[in-house]
């Protein structure tokens, strides 16, 4: 299983253990639906950094690929360079 969707996983269950106590607090409703409103936002805003994070790590990892298939290419080129070269001069 990927680290991403047991992060998903877990988040889910916190939000949802977060909402079912505030429901089942013993609050006036108008209390209970502004703690859930303000607990959703928080989780919203904790989902998108954690997002955010992980779109960074994916674009650098990426990177570190494309600079790694780069270098590479460079060196199979300059290979085959060398021995077109070495079956020309002989």
């Amino acid at each position: 299983m990927s680290t991403g969707k047991v992060l998903i996983g877990v988040l889910a269950g916190v939000a949802a253990g977060a909402a079912l106590g505030i429901l089942f607090a013993p609050s006036r409703g108008s209390s209970t639906r502004r703690k859930i409103s303000r607990k959703s936002e928080e989780y919203a805003d904790a989902m998108a950094e954690k997002f955010n994070d992980f779109t960074c790590d994916v674009m650098d990892k990426f990177g570190k690929v494309k600079k790694e298939a780069s270098g590479i290419v460079k060196n199979g080129k300059a290979m085959v360079d060398e021995a077109i070269a070495e079956v020309q001069s002989s």
